[in-house]
C-alpha cells in the first residue's frame, strides 16, 4: 500500500520524528484492520486459518516492523529485510493474557460466522476478530504495547496505524485535560496521514483548547501531481518485472512471524479456547476493552479518549460495564475523517 510505504520516509527523512520514536515519547503503537462484511464467499479458506493466520501475522506484522525497525544502511531491499528482521526477533511470543478473540453472531445487520452460507461447519469456533499485544524487547520500545487488531463484521471499514503519544510531563494546571498528541496513518478507505495537536480556539478565553488536525492532504497530492495511488498489487507485479523484491517477506520474516503466534496458536487449540460472540456491525467483543484497560486506554481504535495511567487506574473506571464503553463508538474524532 501507498502509504505503508511512505512510513520509511516519514520515519527518516524528517528530524522531528527521529528523537520522538522511542519509548520516552510514545505510549502505544496500534496497526488496526476493520471490515464492515463478514468472510462472505470465502468461508471454506477462512474457517481452516482464521483471522490472525489470514491478516495478523503477516499484514499487520509487517506494518508494526516498519515502525518498529531501526534505520536500515539504504533503502535497498537486503538492508530493509534485515532491520525488519532484527525487530521481529525481539518481539516476544505473544501470550494468551495479551489476546482476545472473537467470533461475529446474527444481528440485525448481517448473519453470524457459522450461518455463512460458505462456512460448512456450523460449531466452528474459528475466529472472525482478534486483539492482541505484543512486545518489543529492546532499548527503544520497551514497556510500549505494540496493538494488533483486526476484525469482520465491524462498524466500518478502515486500515490504519495509530502511534500514540505520552501526554506532556508537568503540564500546567490549566492544560492538565489536553489529550495526547497522536500521529494516524490511514491506509484506506481514504488515504492520509495527520498528526492531532493541541491547539488555542479562537476568541477571547485564553485556556479555551481542542484538539485539531495537522493533515498532510496526502490523496490531495497526490492529485496535485496528477498521479494515482498505485494499487498494493499493482506495485507487487511491477517489482516482479524490476527483479526488486524490496517489499516481499523473506524466508527468515517469516520464520520469526511465526515464532511470535505460533506458541498462541497452539495454546488457543489445545485449551479448546472459545472466541467470544459479538452482533455482526458492532465494534468487536467487550473483552478487547478490558485488554486495552489492562495498558492504561479506554479502547483499541481512535477516538478522542482521555488520558488513563496505567499505574494509577481509577477502580471504579475499571469497574465500568462494558455496555458504557461500547456506547461510546468506536470513532469520536472532531472534524472531517
Amino acid at each position: 500500500k501507498e502509504l505503508v510505504m511512505n512510513l520509511l520516509v516519514l520515519r527518516f527523512a524528517n528530524i522531528a520524528f527521529g528523537s520522538l520514536w522511542n519509548r520516552h515519547a510514545i505510549k502505544a503503537v496500534q496497526v488496526i484492520f476493520k471490515e464492515t462484511r463478514g468472510v462472505e464467499g470465502r468461508g471454506g479458506y477462512f474457517d481452516q486459518y482464521g483471522i490472525i493466520r489470514d491478516v495478523m501475522q503477516n499484514h499487520l506484522l509487517q506494518m508494526m516492523a516498519l515502525v518498529a525497525m531501526e534505520q536500515p544502511l539504504s533503502l535497498s531491499a537486503e538492508h530493509i529485510r534485515k532491520e525488519k528482521l532484527k525487530v521481529l526477533q525481539s518481539v516476544a511470543p505473544l501470550e494468551l493474557d495479551d489476546l482476545v478473540i472473537g467470533q461475529y453472531t446474527s444481528s440485525p445487520h448481517g448473519c453470524g460466522y457459522v450461518d455463512e452460507a460458505s462456512v460448512q461447519n456450523k460449531a466452528s469456533t474459528t475466529e472472525t476478530f482478534a486483539a492482541a499485544v505484543l512486545h518489543v524487547d529492546n532499548p527503544r520500545w520497551a514497556g510500549v504495547p505494540f496493538v494488533l487488531k483486526a476484525g469482520h463484521g465491524i462498524t466500518e471499514n478502515k486500515v490504519e496505524l495509530r502511534v500514540q503519544f505520552h501526554r506532556v510531563p508537568g503540564v500546567v494546571r490549566e492544560l492538565r485535560q489536553c489529550e495526547a498528541n497522536e500521529l494516524v496513518v490511514r491506509v484506506q478507505p481514504e488515504e492520509a496521514i495527520y498528526w492531532k495537536v493541541q491547539n488555542k480556539v479562537p476568541g477571547l478565553k485564553s485556556n479555551e483548547v481542542e484538539q485539531m488536525r495537522m493533515d498532510l492532504l496526502y490523496s490531495r497530492l497526490a492529485k496535485r501531481h496528477s498521479r494515482q495511488m498505485p494499487k498494493a498489487y499493482e506495485r507487487l507485479l511491477l517489482e516482479v518485472l524490476a527483479n526488486d523484491h524490496s517489499h516481499f517477506v523473506s524466508a527468515e520474516e517469516l520464520d520469526a512471524s511465526w515464532r511470535i503466534f505460533t506458541p498462541a496458536l497452539h495454546q488457543l487449540q489445545e485449551r479448546g479456547v472459545q472466541p467470544e460472540p459479538y452482533p455482526f456491525g458492532s465494534r468487536g467483543p467487550a473483552a478487547a476493552d478490558d485488554l486495552a484497560r489492562k495498558y492504561g486506554m479506554r479502547k483499541f481504535g481512535g477516538g478522542l479518549t482521555p488520558y488513563i495511567s496505567p499505574f494509577n487506574l481509577n477502580p471504579e473506571a475499571m469497574s465500568r460495564s462494558s455496555k458504557e464503553y461500547k456506547e461510546q463508538g468506536e470513532e469520536g474524532e472532531a472534524g472531517p475523517a
